[in-house]
């Protein structure tokens, strides 16, 4: 992909599927690595699937036979000199269940892909999934942006929905003030 934040947004659509109700979206940067870290309570894998997940030829999509997202997004940040890892615990087997997927970049590395537009993604998942809680943190040093959905409704209640133009429009307008302070 062009950007990894739409490697996050295809990331986040797949514990959206895993039935998720919280997703957790956090970047830790400094001047030299990025880290990534996408969360959820989804349904989880099982041990067997996990061992395959980073395959290509391993999805449980039935509208195609290929998964290529986890997969792209372990090369992406392996070119740099970073990592992938993946926790998952399934829900027929854990209480706890659900996934954690943490890639390490480099940002100095010629590969380095840039993290994009983020704020887009982050309001695209809002939209499309306002049902779901979405926690989304950038940290870059001592600074860093925060926006809750949870919060956001507990603010405006339940008649107002998070996906509504006005909301989205402020959710976009809150976090390009955040990045603008974050990276000043």
């Amino acid at each position: 992909m062009k950007e990894l934040s739409l490697n996050i947004l295809d990331i986040a659509q797949n514990s959206i599927r895993a039935r998720a109700t919280n997703v957790d979206i956090i970047l830790k940067e400094d001047a030299e690595t990025l880290t990534i870290t996408v969360s959820d309570n989804g349904c989880g894998m099982k041990a067997d699937f996990l061992k395959r997940v980073t395959d290509p030829f391993s999805t449980t999509r039935t509208t195609r036979k290929v998964g290529l997202g986890l997969p792209f997004f372990k090369m992406e940040a392996e070119m740099t000199g970073g990592s992938l890892d993946i926790t998952s615990k399934s829900e027929e087997e854990h209480e706890d269940h659900g996934t954690v997927v943490t890639a390490r970049f480099f940002k100095n590395h010629i590969d380095y892909i840039p993290l994009g537009n983020i704020i887009d993604t982050v309001c695209t998942l809002i939209h499309g999934a306002e049902e779901v809680d979405f926690l989304f943190l950038h940290e870059y040093g001592e600074r860093s942006v925060m926006l809750s959905t949870r919060e956001m409704r507990e603010m405006l209640g339940d008649e107002v929905p998070l996906s509504s133009p006005e909301v989205l429009a402020w959710a976009r307008e809150y976090l390009t003030e955040g990045y603008a302070e974050l990276y000043r």
